[in-house]
């Protein structure tokens, strides 16, 4: 399995419960800085293969590819994001960090689906972490909207892109893992990451076989838009 954004946080918890599992995962990172997954990778030799990449430099994503050609994967699961302040009103946002917030949340995941599908298996899954932020049926609260924003629309291209290829075996998942303590998440958040983590795989496998998009939270509810 191809997991990117796998340095630390969710990501690093998501190659460690593969790894548990018996799975290869070959995972990314984004610099050249020492991270938990390679902590990781040392204590399970040969489990885990670690490459790097950008997702906001479409170059790396191409040049990731052509390092992957020839290999193919059973998922390709995209994790890579970044939060916002919660405290500020899209009008108070400075202009660079929506534009950052945004290009790495909804633009570059689909830079990189649109760069790798064709590694994926014909049958296999792509997956991108969502959240349960990215509904707008749910938010009746407000709070974090720059964050929101971004998820909502990596929903909507997640969704052009099913359209522009329905009819295919693949599944397509939306994954929304909870409100998670972790750096992103924060300390006041709900879940720790082994409630949360190991149902998102255990969700994410279930789902293999289901053709089109889904999407789904930590336990397999569908989640609305």
């Amino acid at each position: 399995m191809l997991l990117i954004g796998g340095s630390r946080g969710l990501g690093s918890a998501l190659a460690q419960e593969w790894v548990r599992r018996g799975r290869h995962v070959v995972a990314t990172v984004r610099g050249s800085a020492r991270t938990p997954l390679h902590d990781l990778a040392d204590a399970h030799p040969g489990a885990i293969e670690i490459e790097t990449v950008d997702v906001t430099e479409p170059e790396q994503i191409d040049a990731l590819r052509d390092r992957l050609a020839g290999r193919r994967f059973g998922l390709l699961f995209v994790n890579a994001g970044v939060t916002s302040r919660s405290d500020v009103t899209v009008a108070q946002t400075p202009t660079d960090d929506f534009v950052r917030v945004f290009v790495t949340n909804a633009l570059s995941p689909l830079r990189v689906i649109e760069t790798l599908q064709d590694l994926i298996e014909s049958e296999g899954t792509i997956g991108v972490m969502s959240s349960g932020q990215g509904s707008v049926t749910n938010n009746e609260r407000g709070g974090h909207e720059v964050y929101r924003g971004s998820k909502a629309a990596l929903n909507t291209f997640m969704r052009s892109y099913a359209a522009r290829h329905a009819g295919e075996p693949r599944a397509l998942v939306l994954m929304a893992p909870g409100w998670v303590r972790t750096e992103l998440g924060g300390e006041g958040a709900k879940l720790t990451v082994d409630e949360s983590i190991p149902n998102v795989v255990r969700t994410l496998e279930s789902l293999s076989g289901a053709p089109g998009l889904h999407y789904v939270d930590y336990l397999g509810r569908t989640v609305p838009w």
